[in-house]
């Protein structure tokens, strides 16, 4: 993905000579990372985490891209009392954190809004709709604290309603593409980058003009990169409750 989130995954990949070709790379936002693997142009893939049970992928495990708590890159911003949420302005770059809005929304405050894809774009989000669902680096341009709306951090509604980290994307293919070599390859990348955190706080805040501050919070503090068998669990719950809301929707005559 092309998010400041991923740096430290591919940071090996980018830096290390012993790693610099092992893979052709390529930069995109998640929605179009799941198209390029569906259409085959891509052989693996940062995924976002719906996406491997819709496409029937198989995934490696260790990595990827998660929080335990307050995620601040998925933000929820609304115009109108949860519960009120009739129409919620999703990020065109979305797919995991689409349905984990949807998850939160029905759970929490029984709202069961219409969905429709826009370019991220605050104002105009809010313009089209209710409520809107920003992600990545679109979301930590927003301040919370100084948006006049009500907002949402959905890593964080996550883990208080199941205490349970949420995973956002794994390394994920087709299952003759997810082989040993290329997982232990993907780890390697991730710790090059984790023991070089000063440098891609320091490069990506210049890159993507975000103060030194923010970035070093957000990839120290927000986002976790390694992965126990509780981020796992997290994972297996969230298919779960994506599946019954999808089913109790489809039986309401509710377009999904």
């Amino acid at each position: 993905m092309s998010y400041l989130n991923t740096v430290p995954l591919v940071w090996g990949f980018l830096h290390d000579p012993a790693q610099q070709d092992t893979f052709d790379l390529r930069f995109a936002v998640p929605s179009e990372c799941a198209g390029q693997l569906a259409s085959g142009e891509a052989l693996i893939g940062i995924v976002p985490a719906i996406e491997v049970v819709r496409q029937d992928l198989d995934y490696f495990r260790g990595t990827g891209i998660a929080s335990d708590g307050p995620v601040r890159s998925i933000l929820l911003v609304s115009k109108v009392p949860f519960r009120e949420i009739r129409t919620l302005a999703t990020d065109s770059g979305s797919r995991t954190s689409v349905m984990l809005a949807r998850i939160l929304l029905a759970e929490l405050y029984g709202a069961e809004p219409k969905c429709v894809s826009h370019t991220p774009d605050l104002a105009a989000m809010l313009g089209a709709a209710d409520a809107a669902l920003l992600i990545g680096d679109a979301a930590l341009r927003v301040d919370p604290a100084s948006v006049p709306f009500e907002t949402l951090d959905l890593g964080e509604e996550w883990t208080r309603m199941t205490s349970l980290p949420m995973i956002f994307a794994v390394w994920a293919g087709r299952q003759e593409n997810i082989r040993a070599p290329y997982g232990d390859a993907f780890l390697a990348s991730c710790r090059f980058g984790l023991s070089h955190m000063d440098a891609i706080i320091s490069a990506e805040s210049r890159s993507r003009g975000f103060p030194e501050t923010l970035v070093r919070q957000y990839l120290t503090r927000h986002i976790v990169f390694e992965f126990t068998d509780r981020h796992y669990a997290g994972l297996e719950l969230y298919w779960q409750r994506a599946a019954a809301l999808e089913r109790v929707m489809v039986q309401g005559g509710i377009s999904i």
